[in-house]
């Protein structure tokens, strides 16, 4: 009879190749604890052995009891001490007397119910009970297996395996010691040696210069074949956690930059999604197969690299040093300035991989960090990852986590964490469809259709015209793009619930100038139904007096891009807007810090030239009356600003020319002082301030203020040139700056040439000045009295 086939199943071959260094260590680690506790246990047994020999050789016999014996006791005594002892055999008289020597069978109280035999069990000899323990053996340790390539015959696959002795470690014991001494001795870290200064800097540095060595060849091992090589990642990441107290801190950063550098050169341009059971069960062919394992091994060491940069970060925010670890606490501060570093690096550059989403709730709660370095980082990270998402699937999620993090941190957040959210590419949104957007798309014909109602030939070009249909969609990516912008409006419609919050529930908080500065760039996407209640909203906020100028600003500019898109459709004046505008312009800042201009220029253009329909004459000439006059205070690049914008209100506004004429023009006089820009009576005066601006010591100003004096003409001898009149306000504001303490144009650097001859000869040209200032010089004697009444009045007789 064939033996009986064991139902173990025998291991495959990729779990055999699973099996690590590492978790071979931990079966020898665990094989020499158990060896270690049970020779604790020997120790201890030999200890109560030797207590219990002692106890027996130095205790000494207790004195018989005695005790009143009954009525009966004396009888049955006296009747047995008159027995013969003749009629007694030997082996019951010998029994007898053993019986004698041992106490307990005399002081025994034989009417008890307690078995005769139950205090010898318990007082029984511990040298009896010790030898009924088997003896443990000397065993030689058992060696471990070393799995080699399997053969394959008629039966199935048969492993095969090697034996790889086990190197014997020898263990110092001592039996006087207490238990713990032995873990205590097993556990105990070796002494570092003593050594000088200069020596520990000779020995830092070669030992770095090893681990520089190992971490460049494992990285250039792995890109050179990341599907070959692939297991070296998990090599390198376990240099994560050096343990070498001389380098561990330098070690671990290297490692953490080179596996993030690694990362972004292996890692596909798509998404690895799990395999099903289904997928798993199929064969593949072996370069499928290849790809799969590279893409498992991929996604898993990416996840421990993510964790292991989590838990720096994690135990620099809570400064609780593990005990295992050889690094200081004020060094945790740098291992987690560059595990920021990375996760912000991946955030960007691999926007589409796995685990972004985890990378995301990371980073949002550093932008609000107390480490100001970290802040910044964060922030920068979560800007240009703004910048560059084209898609909208990245910024959706992190506007989604920067939201719940506003809100529950009871929107006490620094402004940058809102401010980041302006650089958001969103331009577009989905708006009310029309009847021919809701109209149900064309659906193409199935087979049975086609049977039913077409020939053969009418099912032929039906299929060709089908075809040429699908590929004009896939050409034109419909899909792509109602996708895109379906992304962007829940986007906007997050962002704006997060500022409607904020202007509902804490309008005193630092966030309200981002929450403005935010509104005033998306108003034109803003939903129509929220435009009444916004207006009010921010009207109430510009006449409370509590906001500051540039706040002011942002709420006007939100105002106007609101009534300048879908408003049109509403019938709003902004009286009050335009008011609080013209009577705040001369507050404006006139020094190196006046970026507010910028904001005032953009307000002007939305408020006046885009709304040129419903601003009238008088309102415009107020104001360029009162920006010419602002155009006297600030620098120059503001100025040429404020000259442009005054150039396009008089293009637009044909009817001020009348402020170059010095003749007034109806009844009453110029009020400068009056906030009512319809009231002030601006015909009747005249822009006096461009003669000045003639003078001005910057050639641009000198160019504008010529130009608008006759007229700003498109053509002719006082027309600017085609770079000044195509550029709007803004960006020559921007060009003229002078924050990098530059001048534009340049100033002409004085000629370097030299005079070779100096001519001796009267300096002065008038000869009259020249006799005096000789005739002075040449007297001897100063005069005593210096009168000058009557020298004055000499000069005049």
């Amino acid at each position: 009879m064939a033996p009986r086939k064991s139902k173990k199943k025998a291991p495959s071959f990729r779990k055999l190749l699973k099996t690590s260094n590492i978790k071979i260590e931990n079966k020898l680690k665990n094989r020499q604890f158990k060896q270690q506790s049970i020779a604790k246990k020997h120790r201890k047994e030999q200890k109560k052995l030797k207590q219990a020999l002692n106890n027996a050789a130095t205790r000494t016999p207790l004195p018989l009891e005695r005790y009143k014996k009954r009525h009966e006791e004396e009888e049955e005594e006296e009747f047995e001490e008159t027995l013969p002892v003749d009629m007694m055999e030997d082996d019951d008289l010998e029994q007898m007397k053993a019986m004698a020597q041992k106490a307990s069978f005399l002081t025994r109280d034989l009417s008890s119910s307690e078995p005769v035999h139950a205090r010898k069990r318990k007082q029984e000899n511990v040298m009896d009970k010790y030898e009924k323990v088997p003896r443990l053996m000397q065993k030689e340790q058992e060696k471990e297996l070393i799995h080699l390539l399997p053969i394959k015959d008629k039966t199935g696959i048969i492993p095969q395996t090697m034996e790889k002795p086990v190197v014997k470690k020898a263990e110092k014991e001592n039996e006087d010691e207490g238990d713990g001494d032995g873990a205590e001795e097993v556990n105990a870290p070796k002494p570092l040696p003593l050594l000088t200064t200069q020596e520990l800097v000779v020995l830092r540095r070669k030992r770095l210069e090893e681990r520089k060595v190992c971490i460049a060849a494992l990285g250039s091992s792995i890109l050179s074949d990341p599907s070959a090589n692939i297991k070296k990642l998990k090599e390198l990441r376990s240099m994560l956690v050096e343990l070498d107290p001389y380098v561990a801190v330098t070690v671990r950063k290297l490692v953490m930059v080179s596996l993030m550098e690694i990362f972004k050169d292996i890692v596909p341009s798509y998404r690895i999604r799990p395999l099903t059971e289904a997928e798993k069960s199929t064969k593949v062919k072996k370069e499928t197969q290849q790809l799969r394992e590279f893409e498992e091994g991929l996604v898993s060491q990416y996840k421990f690299y993510l964790e292991n940069l989590e838990q720096t970060v994690k135990d620099w925010k809570q400064m609780k040093k593990k005990k295992s670890d050889v690094v200081s606490l004020k060094s945790y501060k740098g291992l987690a300035e560059v595990a920021v570093k990375c996760l912000c690096e991946l955030l960007v550059a691999l926007p589409h991989f796995n685990f972004h989403n985890n990378i995301i709730v990371m980073i949002v709660p550093l932008m609000n960090h107390d480490c100001k370095k970290i802040s910044e980082m964060s922030c920068e990270a979560v800007r240009k990852l703004f910048k560059q998402d084209k898609v909208g699937q990245a910024s959706l999620g992190m506007v989604k986590v920067i939201s719940g993090l506003v809100k529950s941190r009871n929107y006490e957040v620094k402004p940058e964490v809102l401010k980041a959210l302006l650089c958001l590419r969103v331009k577009e949104v989905e708006v009310k469809k029309d009847a021919d957007d809701i109209a149900p798309k064309k659906r193409f014909m199935n087979f049975k259709e086609k049977r039913k109602h077409l020939s053969r030939m009418q099912r032929k070009w039906k299929k060709a015209e089908e075809k040429l249909e699908k590929e004009l969609l896939e050409a034109e990516a419909t899909e792509c793009k109602e996708k895109k912008l379906k992304l962007h409006t829940e986007t906007l419609n997050i962002v704006f619930l997060t500022y409607f919050r904020i202007l509902k529930k804490a309008q005193k908080s630092i966030l309200l100038p981002c929450v403005l500065e935010g509104l005033a760039k998306f108003a034109h996407l803003i939903n129509v139904e929220f435009f009444d209640d916004l207006l009010i909203v921010l009207h109430k906020l510009v006449e409370s007096g509590d906001l500051s100028y540039r706040e002011s600003l942002h709420c006007i500019q939100t105002a106007f891009h609101v009534l300048s898109g879908q408003g049109d459709v509403l019938n709003i004046d902004p009286l009050k807007f335009y008011t609080h505008l013209y009577k705040t312009l001369l507050r404006l800042h006139a020094g190196t810090a006046n970026d507010d201009m910028i904001i005032v220029l953009q307000c002007l253009d939305v408020m006046l030239t885009k709304r040129r329909k419903q601003v009238s004459v008088q309102r415009a000439l107020a104001f360029i009356k009162r920006l010419t006059t602002l155009s006297l205070q600030v620098l120059p690049n503001s100025t040429v600003g404020i000259l442009a914008t005054n150039r396009v209100l008089m293009h637009t506004f044909p009817k001020s020319d009348i402020l170059l004429d010095n003749e007034s023009q109806g009844s009453g006089i110029y009020l400068p002082e009056l906030d009512e820009p319809e009231y002030c009576n601006p015909q009747n005066t005249s822009l006096w301030e461009l003669h000045t601006l003639q003078r001005h010591y910057h050639p641009i100003v000198r160019k504008f203020a010529a130009h608008l004096i006759v007229g700003a003409p498109s053509e002719g001898s006082g027309a600017l040139n085609v770079d000044l009149s195509r550029k709007s306000a803004t960006d020559l504001f921007e060009d003229y700056s002078i924050k990098g303490m530059t001048f534009n144009p340049p100033v002409a650097t004085p000629s370097s040439k030299k005079k070779e001859k100096f001519t001796i000869g009267d300096a002065l040209l008038d000869s009259d000045l020249k006799k005096q200032i000789d005739s002075h010089l040449e007297a001897t004697s100063i005069p005593s009295d210096l009168n000058f009444a009557a020298h004055f009045r000499k000069a005049f007789i």
